[in-house]
């Protein structure tokens, strides 16, 4: 996964990670969207794994979701998906999903199961690394990246140990609140990125609010990859594939675009 990130800034710029869930509006068309996005320039997929109850998703992710979970999504589709996704696309592929799921289907049975699929590791957006002793061990046992959250309002302490477990990047939230499209990506990204870097992280991505290729250029100035998640989503409920894959073009573009990289080390 790191590997895949620095490719993208050695040339010059900076990783586009796309985000998806599974089973969105169904099964087949969330795996063809989320091959669409590789093919128009992301260069690592997110899939989010539905859950019942997503308190850092915003309106359109949750719409998503619920509509996943009522059209019959289970957690073994998610393993499906990145299989079938990674006969096609060689992207790296996370999984993000909330613990409890994990820890329900069984924290090292999840780790085997994704590792078998393909799949990369996992974003755990409510895991904090000193509660994730089990995840730290089945991650280790079957080699899965392990990329866990910080915030503008993280101590000093919490972004320390953030970097020392956080396998892959770590996902800088540029906002306090829920995912979801805005204006203007808070300058609070600056600081957080900034602040990881003291800590000694070598690979940060910011995400929440990133929606046009505007806001992906401006991330990458000074951080190693932008997240895109609720502009995808919509774009795919709105306009199915077609739409999706467009938008991931248009902001392609932004993630193709020589940034300062000065400002990043």
């Amino acid at each position: 996964m790191e590997s895949a990130i620095a490719t993208r800034v050695d040339a010059g710029s900076g990783a586009l990670i796309g985000y998806l869930p599974v089973g969105f509006p169904d099964l087949a068309t969330s795996i063809e969207a989320a091959i669409a996005l590789v093919e128009n320039g992301v260069d690592v997929l997110e899939l989010g794994l539905p859950y019942s109850d997503p308190v850092m998703d915003g309106l359109a992710i949750q719409k998503a979701t619920q509509a996943a979970l009522q059209s019959g999504f289970r957690l073994r589709d998610g393993f499906t998906a990145v299989q079938r996704i990674r006969e096609r696309v060689t992207a790296p592929i996370l999984v993000m999903t909330y613990w409890n799921p994990v820890v329900q289907y069984g924290v090292e049975n999840f780790a085997r199961s994704l590792r078998d699929a393909g799949g990369a590791g996992l974003i755990t957006p409510d895991l904090i690394p000193d509660e994730a002793a089990d995840w730290l061990d089945a991650s280790d046992e079957y080699d899965l990246d392990r990329v866990f959250l910080a915030a503008p309002s993280s101590s000093e302490r919490r972004l320390q140990r953030t970097v020392e477990v956080s396998r892959g990047f770590v996902y800088a939230v540029s906002t306090m609140g829920i995912t979801g499209a805005r204006a203007d990506v808070d300058q609070a990204a600056r600081g957080v990125v900034s602040r990881l870097r003291q800590a000694g992280s070598t690979s940060t991505c910011v995400g929440l609010g990133i929606s046009t290729a505007a806001h992906v250029r401006d991330v990458l100035e000074y951080a190693d990859g932008a997240i895109v998640g609720s502009r995808l989503v919509t774009a795919l409920g709105e306009g199915g594939v077609s739409a999706v894959a467009a938008v991931a073009a248009e902001l392609a573009v932004g993630a193709s675009s020589p940034t300062a990289r000065g400002s990043r080390r």
